[in-house]
């Protein structure tokens, strides 16, 4: 017999175990598919080899939405952090490393002028940051409205941007579409210093420093609050798998049933609206309401199919840039590395290697045609110093996010996968002499890897850059950006939708509401 749901959500992915949790918290009965064998989607904790654990693609935390944190308890559900406010190590290869906290340099070769400079440029940027993190709980406004209800939050929107006051509101309205590259160099002279900030520009995107709409990136990177502390960083107890297994423990007290290993084939459509799914073994379930946590090119064109959508609509999602530049390398260590002019302490924070602008930019040369960097750029993390739980005793695991490593690489990854695997151990070794000689075990995901592993189209985790053009009102297209599709009785809830990527949980949070009316 075919079954019947009332809702149905695809994906159990963190933005999908959210919004059914909320769902069902509301009385609805909700039933979550997932094509893999455990929930938590890029954000899990897997084995790398045995005894060794590593945070499959996400490997920081600090964009965790507080409102769902606290709304779901996921405290109580065991989300533990092993380490919280983690300062940034920006190493050079050929001076000492520089150390920033927040809006505070620690230690580092960096002039009075500069640390001046620094210190009056970061609480500017952290008080835009917040302006964006305030918007990241709300439905993001419509393009057009006819009513006061539907105008007030592009009201609400305009209303944060006054009260940074005429100053500031001039210098964000100034800033928010320029490169990374220009506003640093108009503030800062030190090399190290700026490569370590505009790293947050271009991290997980498909743009260099010279690129429009990196001060954005940047911004939005900082607009995260963990632990009552804006922009700080945090290590899960764990792994990034443990606020994904509080996700799903939550969302099953709620009453949530989610299957694994139930991928979905299509999404059925009767009578012009939403009826259902049929999934990969052929068995088909019915639905009133389907949430899609999919990435928005793969929910409309792939399982529901252009032939249910307007023709340019489905042009607007076709041309989604979507494309992931990002690989992600993981090491099982048998003991702990030396990074050149780090001290012991130093080796829990996050590593980054982004000496300066210079740097960046040779770095994202590549991609134009299709290559990889022959130096790329890392941000890197050893959680074994903090949690223990993650390797056999004495020994570690490094990860790295790698930047340039582009989807459609120019002969395909069978052909440069060793040779990527090779510069970026060229570059750590350079930082960390003999680190190569404690490798035990190797792993380097790229783009077409996160694709096939965790079925983000184009191996872009953001489910789409972080661009003006694909923010709020606009993201993922204009006539789905509410979390509404076309079609009746289907949402979308990934970080395809506002407010974007990174383990959050915001999208989800605003699709349930949308869902429920409330939006």
């Amino acid at each position: 017999m075919t079954e019947h749901w009332p809702v149905i959500v695809v994906g159990a992915g963190h933005n999908g175990l959210a919004c059914a949790a909320l769902l069902a918290r509301a009385g609805r009965k909700v039933l979550v598919l997932e094509a893999a064998a455990q929930p938590g989607g890029a954000a899990v904790t897997r084995e790398l080899a045995p005894g060794y654990r590593v945070s499959a693609v996400a490997h920081l935390l600090h964009l965790l939405d507080p409102a769902l944190a606290s709304e779901l308890a996921l405290s109580r559900y065991g989300l533990r952090l092993a380490a919280s406010g983690l300062h940034t190590v920006a190493l050079s290869g050929t001076a000492p490393p520089i150390v920033i906290d927040g809006a505070e340099i620690r230690r580092g070769e960096v002039s009075v002028a500069d640390r001046a400079a620094f210190a009056a440029l970061m609480p500017r940027l952290a008080r835009f940051a917040r302006l964006i993190a305030r918007q990241h709980g709300r439905v993001p406004p419509r393009l057009a409205f006819g009513s006061w209800r539907e105008a007030l939050p592009a009201l609400s929107l305009a209303l944060d941007v006054r009260r940074l006051g005429q100053q500031d509101m001039r210098e964000f309205l100034r800033i928010a579409t320029m490169n990374v590259f220009d506003v640093l160099e108009e503030h800062l002279a030190s090399p190290l210093l700026k490569g370590a900030l505009a790293l947050d520009g271009v991290l997980g995107t498909r743009l260099g420093p010279r690129s429009g709409n990196t001060v954005y990136a940047m911004l939005y990177r900082q607009s995260g609050c963990l632990g009552g502390l804006q922009g700080a960083l945090g290590i899960p107890l764990g792994g990034m798998g443990a606020v994904t297994e509080a996700l799903s423990a939550a969302a099953c007290a709620a009453g949530v049933e989610i299957r694994c290993n139930a991928a979905v084939r299509s999404i059925l459509v009767a009578e012009g609206r939403v009826a259902g799914v049929q999934l990969e073994s052929g068995e088909t379930i019915e639905a009133q309401t389907l949430v899609s946590n999919a990435d928005p090119q793969a929910t409309l064109l792939r399982l529901l199919g252009a032939r249910h959508l307007e023709a340019g609509f489905a042009q607007r999602v076709h041309h989604i840039r979507a494309v992931g530049t990002a690989a992600k390398l993981h090491l099982a260590l048998g003991a702990l590395p030396q990074f050149a002019g780090v001290t012991a302490a130093e080796l829990g924070q996050r590593l980054v290697i982004a000496p300066d602008l210079g740097y960046i930019e040779r770095a994202f040369n590549p991609v134009k045609y299709r290559g990889f960097s022959q130096e790329p750029i890392l941000e890197i993390t050893i959680p074994t110093v903090h949690d223990t739980t993650l390797a056999p005793a004495g020994r570690h695991v490094l990860s790295a996010i790698v930047q340039y490593a582009p989807y459609d690489l120019a002969g395909g990854w069978g052909q440069g996968r060793q040779p990527l695997m090779n510069a970026i151990m060229a570059v750590l070794e350079r930082h960390a002499p003999g680190l190569g000689n404690l490798v035990e075990h190797a792993e380097l995901l790229t783009p077409a890897d996160i694709e096939s592993q965790f079925r983000i189209t184009g191996g872009h985790w953001h489910h789409g850059e972080l661009t003006l053009d694909q923010i709020m009102m606009l993201r993922p297209v204009p006539g789905a950006a509410q979390y509404l599709t076309p079609v009746p009785g289907l949402y979308l809830c990934s970080a395809g939708c506002h407010p974007g990527g990174g383990v959050m949980g915001s999208a989800g949070r605003n699709a349930a509401r949308v869902v429920l009316g409330q939006g």
